[in-house]
């Protein structure tokens, strides 16, 4: 489709290229040098989330559509009627490994078999179905849609059953359990630990993300892995996933969510999920000091971080 502007990103800029390049097919002109300034405002976050690139869009007047376990099918009918979709991927660079990235898929040819797509990184570049589908599972298939409100009802029939979020979680745990059983790999069964998550089953989800753990790394995806690294999952998988660190706060795991964040900060320190998840694990645990100095740390990387201010304050509060 015309109209989607390119732009390459500075250093970790990809989510705020990627959602400023989505909002140019509507007319936006915002490029990274105004958006990440109000997505990251500090240079040492690594990541900035799907929720926080759909808030920025509705900030500018857009409705967006946020989910998991998108579709081929889905994404060509999208595609046709002029809507570009934002995919979360795995990307693998020579020098710095695997991580996540985003990229904004503006076209399909079924006579190639290959999605076309604006890369923050690498310009523009075309994917195989199968190609794009293996680095796309790697975030359960997660995509975003920007869009005017005024095609709100076409946005809704096209999407079809997926535009009911209720019927759309479903979808995705029957999914992930069937990819799980047929690939039984760490990354299948991070999706199904996410599947389950959303709908409020933390110990399912914790036996799950278990799971993950203890399946054998993959190499291709995972290519710079630190030895020091332990589990089945991609080494930076937590920097971008946070359901793990969630379901065993939520399940007492206190413990594993201390060790799992300090390999994180070790490599990320500022990086304001993480020390949220740990400060609710030191909370759990009692430790209230230390909670309120990871939830500040938290504060200070992104001032505007509502899960951790109102944590914060409960414990500010003894609420």
């Amino acid at each position: 489709m015309s109209g989607v502007r390119h732009e390459y990103q500075r250093l970790n800029n990809c989510g705020p290229v990627t959602v400023g390049m989505a909002l140019s097919r509507w007319g936006g002109t915002l490029t990274q040098y105004q958006i990440a300034p109000v997505l990251k405002p500090n240079g040492g976050d690594v990541n900035v989330t799907p929720p926080e690139l759909a808030a920025f869009a509705r900030k500018q007047g857009m409705q967006t559509h946020l989910a998991t376990n998108g579709s081929r099918a889905m994404l060509k009918r999208l595609l046709a009627a002029g809507f570009p979709v934002i995919v979360e991927t795995w990307f693998v660079t020579s020098d710095s490994g695997g991580m996540g990235h985003y990229r904004i898929l503006n076209g399909y040819d079924d006579a190639k078999q290959k999605f076309t797509a604006l890369d923050s990184y690498l310009g523009k570049l075309s994917f195989t179905y199968a190609q794009l589908d293996e680095l796309w599972r790697a975030f359960g298939r997660t995509y975003l849609v920007v869009s005017p409100p005024e095609r709100e009802e076409e946005l809704r029939g096209l999407l079809g059953f997926r535009a009911d979020p209720v019927l759309a979680k479903r979808e995705a745990l029957r999914v992930a359990v069937a990819e799980a059983n047929r690939k039984n790999d760490a990354i299948a069964w991070l999706n199904l630990g996410n599947a389950r998550l959303a709908l409020g089953d933390s110990r399912g989800a914790v036996r799950a993300y278990d799971q993950a753990f203890a399946s054998r790394p993959d190499a291709a995806l995972d290519p710079t892995r630190p030895a020091r690294t332990v589990g089945g999952l991609p080494w930076r998988t937590l920097w971008y996933s946070f359901g793990p660190l969630e379901a065993y706060t939520r399940t007492g795991r206190t413990a594993d969510v201390l060790r799992l964040t300090s390999a994180v900060l070790q490599d990320a320190p500022a990086h304001e999920e993480a020390l949220y998840w740990r400060g609710r694990a030191l909370a759990a645990q009692g430790q209230s000091a230390k909670a309120k100095a990871a939830y500040r740390e938290a504060l200070r990387v992104r001032p505007s971080f509502a899960a951790a201010r109102v944590a914060l304050a409960g414990l500010n509060t003894g609420t």
